[in-house]
């Protein structure tokens, strides 16, 4: 009978949570695991599992094929690897998981590439405690031969979604996915001030929220009208919408909460109906803010 190939070595470094629950999920699956933070102590409890925590940054690189990246941007990326020698990187393959524009993500692969190294860019669509669950999924990019020969170590992590060889575009999809998440979860922010305004808690308002929140039918709606340019407005007008909005910033404005994130919205539909597309779909408004970098 064949034999199962022992687990990689993997080296994980930054150690924040996200990394700390990478590092983890690698031991628990029986990885020969080497650890690099700034901060030493911060891999104590990593180390009680087996991990070997790296003095150096040049040690922690040559002690494994495959290093993850756990760290802010890459501003941190070359703040880290750039104590090493460039020697270091030769034959690594770099699985660079912080997040950065696609532009500075394919800067960061051509520099990688400069010193003998590949990476793999990934941007991971959970926090850390989806790591380790086959239900998460973390988007990949970059060379598929690259992403086929580890996709078994990467896949400890979470599900893993090839996208492409252009490195930038792991970047991109996770950009517009905090894009969607930050926006919603401002809005939910904005929503539980207001409530708060009026004496109501969190929990009064939690069904609302998850209702207005559940976008699915509509963007199920829009999506392929948007694909073909078609916003006609025979659902909704961009008109009514701005009243509406109006009425959001008025409610907000007389509870003396923040108005900042309604007025910016109203801003945009405003816009909107001033180039002639009040009597069309709100989704007209995706033709506004492509404009935007014209102006």
């Amino acid at each position: 009978m064949p034999s199962t190939p022992a687990p990689a070595p993997v080296t994980v470094i930054g150690l924040g949570p996200m990394g700390r629950a990478m590092a983890g999920a690698y031991l628990d699956r029986g990885h020969p695991v080497t650890v690099w933070n700034r901060t030493p102590s911060r891999a104590d409890g990593l180390v009680g599992r087996g991990a070997r925590l790296a003095a150096t940054v040049e040690e922690a690189l040559t002690a494994s094929e495959v290093v993850v990246l756990s760290l802010t941007d890459h501003d941190a990326m070359y703040a880290v690897l750039e104590r090493a020698d460039p020697a270091a990187l030769a034959g690594r393959v770099v699985v660079n998981l912080g997040s950065d524009t696609p532009e500075r993500t394919r800067e960061a692969a051509a520099w990688l590439a400069e010193r003998g190294a590949v990476q793999l860019t990934g941007g991971v669509l959970t926090p850390p405690g989806g790591i380790g669950d086959p239900g998460s999924t973390t988007l990949y990019s970059g060379p598929r031969e690259v992403f086929d020969a580890h996709r078994v170590t990467l896949e400890v992590l979470t599900a893993a979604d090839h996208r492409g060889e252009d490195p930038g575009t792991a970047a991109l999809l996770y950009q517009l996915n905090m894009t969607l998440f930050w926006t919603a979860l401002t809005a939910y922010w904005q929503a539980l001030a207001l409530a708060g305004a009026h004496g109501l808690k969190a929990a009064d308002i939690l069904p609302l929220a998850t209702g207005a929140l559940d976008l699915s039918q509509f963007l199920d709606f829009y999506s392929p009208r948007v694909d073909a340019g078609d916003h006609t407005g025979d659902v909704d007008r961009l008109a009514m919408g701005a009243a509406s909005v109006a009425h959001v910033l008025h409610t907000n404005a007389d509870a003396g909460v923040d108005t900042t994130l309604p007025a910016a919205l109203l801003e945009i539909f405003e816009r909107g109906v001033a180039a002639g597309h009040g009597g069309d779909s709100s989704s007209s408004l995706v033709e506004v803010l492509s404009a935007t970098s014209g102006r």
